[in-house]
Formats: structure tokens, C-alpha cells, sequence
């Protein structure tokens, strides 16, 4: 039953833009099947309550569906596609924001001793489990406040914290929980991940990322690959891809130039690498963009979470 409400739930509330009236909670509805298509996930929990997506994560790759919860620890590019959404049976799922703040607040009122201490081992930034009934339960009321504009204000916040405490100690608690360590070796990598999306048009070099992690290029590396299922340098053109097809989106007839933004001095080299991803050369691929331009840059460059609008929980 609970399934049931949840799905209920979650098709009358969704907009086309995934926002909810409550912080950090987004809902997603897909209504047709798409081809895999290049995205983002964000730092989301994501609740999947009807529907099933195929998803590529560098050489990993994933399969979920109703009944089960997604929890992607850093932002991580992805390629992905929902499997049979169509207008009678939509894909659904809730998505929650990971805060390391509200994750370390919650280590912290929970003392010593309470949770399982971690092993010290690295994570993958992408992890997928059967959601329990409580963390469900937490989900519909959650989803109920927003026909209760009086009462969100006060209760969302609280069952936001139910629902993170939930997964925290739930079968992928190690996951979220090292986002709340200032010192795990998911953040120092979720640090270097972040460098990278704010610097994705500037070249680095391994070294400068392991030292500004506080780690030896070995480790660096090695973490890296198992949060990222990529290397440092993989990741980067990953970004710098997607992020050329957002700018093609409104300048179709400059791709020298839109190379050039994201990082790439070698116009035959992005043309090359620009169709490994995406399976057609720029200014082919830019032309059949242009007649969405508006609808692609306003949903994607919002930043919404991938788990719920490009990545683990939509079309792409």
C-alpha cells in the first residue's frame, strides 16, 4: 500500500521543473522512454516509486525500479535511460539533496557508539538498496506536508532528518555518513570532484589534485576511481562534454568557439571526442538541438539533481 500512496503522491504533485515547495525535495514524473542520454546526478537520495531506469557509470553499470532508493554521494556523469515510461504507466521517484552539513549534524547528536563504525574503506559514489517500509512511511509524509502549506514549514524539516537518519543507518549508511566527515576519503574526493566542475576548462595534473586532497597520487588515484568509477583526467572530459552540448544548445554555428570555452585548443580533437560521446559530430548533433534549445538549457542549466531530472531518475 504504501507504494501505492506514494506513487499517488507523487503524480499529483510533479511540475515540469521537479520543484516541490519544500527546500531540497524534488519529485520527478517521466512520461516516454528516451535513448541513453549524457547527464549529472547530483548529491541526491533518491526514492523510485514506480518506473525502472538503466544507467552507466564509467564501466559500472546499474539497474533499479520501484521500491528502491538511489544514493549518488558526489556529482558524478552518468548516461542513462528509463525503461517502458510512458503517459499510462509514468516512471516516479521523490529526491532529497545530501547536505553534508545536515549529515555531520546528525553524526554529531547521535554520539559515539550509536551508529557501526566505518571500516575506513573507500566507497563507491553510487549505491543502490530495496528501500525499507520506515524510510517509505518517511517518504509519504513527507510528500503529504505539501497539501499542508501550515504545517511544512515545521514538520519538513524534521522528517527530512527521519528520512537521512534512516538511510544513515540503513544498508548504504557508509555512504552518506562519510559525507558527514570532514576528514573521510569520500569528501576529500567529493572535494576534488567539485574542483573540477568549477574548474572544468582548465588543465591540471593529478599531483595538484592528491595534494590538495592531502593524499599520495596512489591513493588519490585509487579513491578517486572507486567514488567516480573514472580517473581525475576522464572526469574532466566528461564534464567539459556535456557542458559543450548545453552551449551548442544556443550557439549552434560556433563550435570552434564553443570548444575552445570548455577547454579544448584542438578543434579536430573535440569534433573526435565530442562524437565518441554522443555519437554524432558537433555541428551535426548542434542542429538537431537548436529546435529544443529552450527546453534543454532551462532544464539542465538549473543544476537539478541527475537522480531525479538528468541522471538515475529521468530521460536525460
Amino acid at each position: 500500500m504504501s507504494l501505492t500512496e506514494l506513487r499517488g503522491l507523487l503524480a499529483r504533485h510533479a511540475r515540469p521543473d521537479q520543484s516541490t515547495a519544500i527546500d531540497d525535495v524534488l519529485i520527478s514524473k517521466v512520461t516516454q522512454s528516451a535513448p541513453p542520454a549524457a547527464s549529472m546526478t547530483g548529491s541526491v537520495l533518491a526514492v523510485v516509486a514506480q518506473g525502472a531506469k538503466r544507467l552507466a557509470l564509467g564501466n559500472r553499470v546499474y539497474e533499479y525500479g520501484a521500491g528502491q532508493y538511489v544514493v549518488a554521494s558526489v556529482d558524478l556523469p552518468v548516461t542513462g535511460h528509463f525503461i517502458d515510461a510512458s503517459p499510462e504507466h509514468p516512471a516516479l521517484g521523490l529526491g532529497l539533496m545530501l547536505r553534508p552539513a545536515a549529515v555531520a549534524e546528525l553524526l554529531l547528536q547521535a554520539g559515539p557508539g550509536v551508529l557501526p563504525p566505518d571500516k575506513g574503506s573507500t566507497p563507491s559514489g553510487m549505491a543502490i538498496s530495496d528501500a525499507p517500509a520506515g524510510l517509505l512511511d518517511a517518504a509519504i509524509r513527507l510528500v503529504r506536508l505539501l497539501d499542508q502549506p501550515r504545517d511544512a514549514p515545521v514538520l519538513a524539516p524534521l522528517i527530512k532528518k527521519e528520512i537521512l537518519w534512516r538511510v544513515m543507518t540503513g544498508d548504504q549508511g557508509a555512504v552518506v555518513r562519510q559525507l558527514g566527515l570532514a576528514d573521510s576519503n569520500l569528501t576529500h574526493i567529493a572535494r576534488a570532484v567539485q574542483w573540477i566542475r568549477d574548474h572544468y576548462p582548465t588543465s591540471f595534473r593529478v599531483e595538484e589534485l592528491a595534494r590538495m586532497s592531502g593524499m599520495s597520487v596512489s591513493a588519490f588515484y585509487r579513491h578517486f576511481q572507486t567514488v567516480t568509477a573514472m580517473s581525475p583526467i576522464q572526469y574532466q572530459k566528461q564534464i567539459r562534454l556535456q557542458q559543450a552540448r548545453l552551449l551548442l544548445a544556443t550557439r549552434p554555428d560556433d563550435v570552434t568557439g564553443v570548444g575552445r570555452s570548455v577547454g579544448y585548443e584542438s578543434p579536430s580533437q573535440f569534433s573526435r571526442e565530442y562524437r565518441r560521446q554522443f555519437g554524432a559530430p558537433p555541428t551535426q548533433d548542434a542542429a538537431g538541438l537548436v529546435p529544443a534549445a529552450s527546453s534543454v538549457v532551462s532544464q539542465r542549466m538549473k543544476a537539478i539533481s541527475g537522480c531525479l531530472g538528468d541522471g538515475p531518475l529521468s530521460t536525460g
